[in-house]
């Protein structure tokens, strides 16, 4: 993924605290098996935990081949995109249909090696970080090897691990644009209010709080 100096994410602490807010819900890519064909791609939520990815997913799904031949995945994740039009990017002082369009969003890209679960504690103890995760409210029985209802069913799903070996991401919000230019264009979502532009105008002006001016924030990096 292409990453300019402006959209780097200021520490890994940024887009760790992004990534708690979002559904923890990405694509997982892995090398096909068959090089002329086009890589495997799984839609699915993970959990971080410190430096690793838990993932559960169904036995008749079709990447495990894949996955257990694969040295190195990416599960990438990507949250609060909007398109920006033309005419919301004109330089100061020049005509509106001067101006160029983009894209504005977050991404979160992990490259992991992966460890296929088949052991039903290994599967359980997935299961049960994935449950404390995503309902923290609890209001679910235990996740044990042989008691219902989820005893019965680790036979029908995997585990996956996914060491992350390196992360990659980016917060693309028009950062190396002037402050007056990043303040419109949040204005300018906040009154379109479409899709995601509520979020994305949100980001920006985080973006803008920690950041401010490029240059200034550059030389002081």
């Amino acid at each position: 993924m292409l990453i300019h100096p402006w959209d780097a994410a200021t520490s890994p602490a940024e887009w760790r605290a992004w990534l708690a807010t979002t559904d923890r819900f990405g694509i997982l890519a892995v090398n096909n098996l068959e090089p002329a064909h086009a890589p495997v791609l799984v839609p699915t939520h993970f959990t971080l935990a410190e430096n690793e990815l838990l993932v559960h997913l169904a036995r008749p799904n079709p990447v495990w081949q894949h996955l257990e031949a694969a040295s190195e995945v990416t599960l990438a994740v990507v949250g609060d995109y909007a398109y920006i039009p033309t005419y919301w990017r004109a330089k100061a002082g020049g005509p509106d249909e001067d101006g160029v369009p983009t894209s504005y969003y977050a991404a979160v890209q992990f490259v992991c090696q992966p460890t296929v679960v088949d052991d039903p504690q290994g599967k359980v103890d997935i299961l049960t970080a994935q449950l404390a995760d995503f309902q923290p409210e609890g209001r679910h029985v235990a996740v044990e090897v042989d008691q219902p209802p989820y005893g019965r069913m680790l036979p029908g799903i995997r585990g996956l691990r996914l060491a992350v070996v390196r992360v990659e991401a980016k917060f693309k919000y028009d950062d190396n644009n002037p402050i007056e230019h990043r303040q419109r264009v949040s204005a300018d979502l906040k009154h379109r209010d479409r899709g995601l532009d509520q979020a994305v105008a949100a980001q920006q002006q985080r973006r803008l709080a920690a950041i401010g001016d490029w240059q200034t924030f550059r030389q002081r990096s």
